[in-house]
């Protein structure tokens, strides 16, 4: 994102300060007008604000989330919703930009039952929380940081998938010398206003990682390419031709030549773990195999993001949570022989959460993992 000029930010700073004295009562009884600086936003912020008595403003700096915000000023993170309901030029909660000021109401900072969760509205100072987890934020199992990370299969290759979304491609920076971009860099593309394209218009960023991916336990069958989400970026200026846009958010490097699809904004997922986890686990008829890892990792753990077999055509949807299972052959035949019988065991791996699905692969975060995921291990409902 962008960060608004230092020297623009403490001017403001100091306006903001004077309007919380104004509100207090110390200056004039009707609240001091202050004039909000221009800072790339994609909100229509207020252009002149006024601070009402028992308010204060934040000038947002970048990692600031409402959350965290209602847990500084109001003592409860759970009352985010009050902050966003006094700024409602904010049309998305989920995104505040550096130099935006919210108004901030401190008369509602007192803690009541109203205020706080269930769990700990009725406690006296002296006493324990009997569940720990109740004031605790819900995990997440699949959230923003991890869409804009996703791996995914185009079983038709990747330019073809790219025809198929109409998408444009990152042309060019504004720094020559820079290969590797990050947040807050000026990047161009080739769509513009020819092409619909308009101002705050936002793009999801995609690379491809792989090409030709082979099944890992049937190497004869190609699976496709592995195309990669690593960003969006948001339109500032629009041409004809094409756009000047600023790189908004990013988990890995963006590059000129990676191509940009519309961005849509996804939904956080629940982490809702299974509890029919005892060994031995019953494998489904048409479970499914691992078959990528981000960064060809052979092992993976918790946190990370990888591509199986199955997808919709086999009933699988976002949202579904599968169990991660490896198959151990074990010998029982005779004691030297050659080639002893043998029987299979289960064993239990961990947890994973489907948060892509396409006809044939979809894409699985691990949520939990007992010991490393590898390459053939098997995940099922």
């Amino acid at each position: 994102m962008h960060q608004p000029n230092r020297v623009r930010v403490g001017r403001l700073r100091s306006l903001l300060a004077a309007a919380v004295v104004a509100a207090s009562g110390l200056g004039a009884q009707e609240p001091a007008a202050i004039q909000v600086q221009a800072h790339a936003s994609k909100w229509d912020y207020p252009k002149e604000l006024k601070v009402p008595e028992g308010s204060r403003t934040h000038l947002v700096e970048k990692g600031d989330t409402l959350w965290d915000l209602a847990g500084k000023y109001l003592g409860n993170s759970y009352a985010w919703p009050q902050i966003w309901e006094l700024n409602q030029w904010v049309k998305d909660p989920h995104w505040i930009y550096p130099g935006d000021p919210l108004v901030i109401d401190l008369t509602r900072a007192v803690a009541t039952p109203d205020s706080l969760p269930e769990g700990v509205a009725n406690l006296l100072p002296d006493q324990h929380r009997a569940d720990p987890s109740a004031v605790r934020r819900p995990e997440l199992g699949f959230s923003f940081q991890d869409f804009i990370q996703l791996p995914f299969l185009a079983p038709q290759g990747a330019e073809a998938h790219y025809k198929s979304q109409g998408a444009f491609v990152l042309t060019s920076n504004r720094r020559e010398d820079r290969r590797f971009l990050a947040e807050g860099e000026t990047v161009y593309l080739n769509g513009g206003a020819d092409q619909g394209v308009k101002g705050g218009d936002r793009f999801l960023v995609l690379k491809t990682v792989a090409r030709k991916v082979s099944h890992p336990l049937h190497p004869r069958q190609h699976l496709g390419d592995v195309i990669q989400q690593v960003g969006v970026i948001r339109v500032l200026t629009v041409q004809s031709k094409g756009s000047v846009a600023i790189i908004e958010r990013c988990m890995d490097t963006v590059e000129a030549g990676d191509h940009l699809v519309r961005f849509v904004e996804p939904a956080n997922l629940p982490a809702q773990l299974r509890t029919d986890t005892a060994d031995p686990i019953k494998i489904a008829p048409d479970a499914a195999a691992v078959v990528y890892a981000r960064e060809g990792r052979l092992n993976i753990g918790g946190g990370d993001m990888v591509i199986v077999d199955k997808g919709s055509a086999n009933g699988l949807k976002v949202g579904d949570v599968l169990l991660g299972v490896r198959l151990r052959p074990y010998p029982v035949g005779p004691e030297g022989d050659r080639h002893p019988a043998t029987e299979t065991a289960v064993h239990y791996l961990g947890q994973a959460l489907v948060v892509r699905a396409d006809a044939q692969t979809a894409t699985c975060r691990i949520l939990r993992s007992t010991e490393e995921v590898r390459m053939g291990d098997v995940l099922t409902r």
